[in-house]
């Protein structure tokens, strides 16, 4: 599904908050999915970033995509904008808006502002605060700083990507935003085309995948290190835990334990491939947000996977979880062991992905809810913007705070030269 471009060329401008790496994080993947569905709509796509880029970034330029470099705090950001005179602009996470967006509003304002959350920061850092503390969450975590920016900059946008359900539902019953100002937007699962996976006979080893730079997967690494990988080796002597992940740092590369089993293997170029030769997959997060592309990844390979409440959430619904769902770690090793030897729990697991891609990440479904509300707008800017007083009142320039921290950052900057 694509988006009615039978008028003039249209562009789009991505300003990333770093350069999309698909095979390092999912919200590197996710944001190639955008730029795709993007692309074929028909829009020139031009993506800008004030990060240094870096070895595993994704060669947009080969998919004929504009690469610019932009700078933080300077008004050049202004004069390429008018230029460039993009007809969407799309945010990557809330803290380019705020860099950005009011130069766009200011330079473009019949520009379309899209905001992707990627994931609700404001409910990782919550989910964070609790596990440090040790308590509870409750409406004070929740609603905290970074909600009150995050909130802002979803009601200063036209319309802000939502990849979770469960995230839907915070952001309606909690914040009260409405919805004409939200889409859910999971994952864009491009299946393969059909091939016959392993068997459960052909497969070998436990695996764990993820960024070791992300906070909820170097806690996870050090969980099973310590408390769940122990457990499971009682039982299963000779098993074998592979952790992978882009940016292994030295203290995650000193856990290689391989008397233990336990190998710190980082960076593997090809995830799917690694993932459809394991037997089961393990992913016991105790904190964060959004989706996990790990147990996405794992459900394209049929690989069963063991996971937490928090690691499931947004992805299973009502469905069955290919594999099982614990958060006490004695049940999780229990039921990653039971994946493992016995056969048939294994088969039924696997067979459980399938259904819940269709149902859950169903690209056709997706694609066309995000073209209707982008198509939606575009037909009513003006008054999906009337509609949307909160973001009109935020815009206002009594409220632009972030606007005049640039500018007196960049007149600071001038004087240093």
């Amino acid at each position: 599904m694509s988006i009615d471009t039978s008028s003039a060329e249209k562009k789009l401008l991505v300003i990333g908050y770093v350069w999309p790496e698909p095979n390092s994080s999912a919200a590197g993947k996710h944001m190639m999915s955008l730029l795709a569905f993007f692309s074929a709509s028909g829009y020139v796509i031009t993506y800008a970033s004030p990060a240094l880029r870096s070895d595993h970034k994704a060669d947009l330029a080969a998919l004929h995509y504009q690469e610019v470099e932009i700078a933080l705090n300077c008004s050049s950001f202004d004069d390429f904008v008018v230029e460039l005179s993009p007809d969407i602009v799309l945010f990557d996470r809330f803290m380019m808006e705020e860099q950005f967006g009011w130069r766009v509003a200011k330079a473009c304002p019949n520009a379309i502002r899209i905001l992707d959350t990627e994931d609700l920061h404001f409910l990782r850092d919550a989910r964070h605060q609790a596990f440090k503390k040790q308590i509870p969450m409750n409406d004070s975590l929740l609603k905290n700083d970074m909600a009150l920016r995050e909130i802002a900059a979803i009601y200063r946008c036209d319309l802000s990507l939502i990849i979770s359900d469960y995230e839907m539902e915070i952001l309606q019953a909690q914040f009260n935003i409405p919805s004409a100002l939200l889409v859910y937007c999971p994952f864009i699962v491009e299946q393969p085309a059909e091939s016959p996976s392993l068997t459960f006979e052909q497969r070998a080893h436990f695996v764990s995948i993820g960024n070791f730079r992300h906070a909820p997967n170097w806690d996870a690494v050090l969980y099973l290190k310590n408390t769940i990988w122990p457990l499971i080796r009682t039982q299963l002597p000779e098993a074998e835990l592979h952790v992978y992940g882009a940016y292994p740092p030295p203290k995650a590369t000193q856990l290689h334990a391989p008397k233990q089993g336990f190998f710190v293997d980082g960076w593997v170029d090809d995830a799917l491939s690694m993932l459809s030769q394991a037997r089961v997959c393990l992913a016991p997060l105790r904190f964060g947000a959004g989706l996990k592309g790990k147990l996405a990844d794992a459900m394209l390979c049929k690989t069963p996977s063991v996971t937490s409440t928090i690691g499931s959430q947004g992805m299973v619904g009502e469905m069955d979880w290919p594999g099982a769902i614990e958060d006490d770690p004695s049940a999780f090793a229990d039921q990653a062991v039971k994946l493992y030897v016995d056969q048939n729990s294994w088969q039924q697991a696997s067979l459980r992905a399938q259904p819940l891609l269709d149902t859950r990440f169903n690209a056709d479904a997706i694609l066309m809810r995000l073209a209707h509300s982008i198509s939606d707008i575009s037909e009513n800017l003006s008054q999906h913007r009337l509609a949307n007083f909160t973001g009109m009142m935020l815009q206002h320039h009594f409220h632009k705070s972030t606007q005049y921290m640039s500018q007196w950052i960049e007149a600071k900057n001038a004087r240093k030269t």
